[in-house]
């Protein structure tokens, strides 16, 4: 009798166990970032921060849920997904139809696209003037494929961090890099002899990436994207991040 009490008592301290580990799980939602791309998400004095960072945390506090951040670089993102390791990845990750047929996204939650930086004093004035030149683009980004098909005769220089690709420009190794309009910006404003060209090279949304198997958790996403909308609280980082409110 003492022995099937003590495993009945296991067994429901077990079950016990379990059902707060689920518990708990559900209640963090575990986020992938390459935090390299200011002002997005970047890591100053050792924390992470960024308008991406701020967005997801007062996204989570909606849901009641806390987030777990993990850092990787921008290629493995998606397939961190794919592999469970992840319930979402927010890093200025475009909506598009290729990333759409592997993972789900979310409403887009700011208007961005890609644009051209390259030296005030350089050869590169207009988009056709990317052709023949030397260009920086960060693997996994949709630069890379844009520049394939539309810009053959560019000579891509692929590297691993944005940070790199705007260091390559101004040694003068790369007579431009194209990346994302928000961190170029950023990055111009802090250099002297740099800028982001008028002309964008395309105008897309980001969006928060979510496994196809977490409906709820996109619904939900979306459900709290438009509560802080609706409270002011988006557009306070908005304000915060960025030098003129999103349209």
């Amino acid at each position: 009798m003492t022995t099937r009490r003590t495993l009945l008592t296991a067994a429901l301290t077990l079950g016990l166990a379990w059902s707060m580990g689920t518990a708990h799980a559900q209640e963090t939602i575990r986020a992938v970032t390459d935090a390299t791309f200011p002002p997005m998400e970047f890591v100053k004095d050792g924390k992470r921060t960024g308008f991406d960072i701020e967005l997801v945390e007062a996204l989570a506090a909606a849901m009641g849920k806390k987030v777990e951040w993990i850092d990787i670089d921008f290629k493995g993102l998606i397939p961190a997904l794919q592999a469970g390791r992840a319930d979402i990845a927010v890093s200025a990750i475009y909506i598009t139809p290729e990333r759409s047929k592997v993972v789900d996204f979310t409403d887009p939650y700011y208007a961005g696209g890609l644009v051209v930086l390259t030296k005030k004093d350089g050869p590169i004035k207009t988009l056709k003037d990317l052709d023949g030149r030397k260009v920086s683009v960060q693997v996994g980004t949709k630069s890379v494929n844009y520049l394939k098909e539309h810009y053959p005769s560019v000579q891509r220089v692929e590297v691993e961090k944005n940070q790199e690709m705007f260091n390559l420009v101004q040694i003068g190794r790369a007579d431009a890099a194209v990346t994302g309009k928000p961190a170029a910006k950023l990055f111009a404003q802090s250099t002297t002899d740099l800028t982001v060209l008028a002309d964008q090279v395309t105008t897309e949304d980001y969006g928060i990436a979510v496994p196809k198997n977490k409906p709820e958790l996109t619904r939900g996403l979306n459900e709290a994207l438009q509560k802080i909308k609706a409270d002011g609280s988006y557009q306070a980082i908005v304000n915060k991040w960025f030098e003129a409110p999103a349209k």
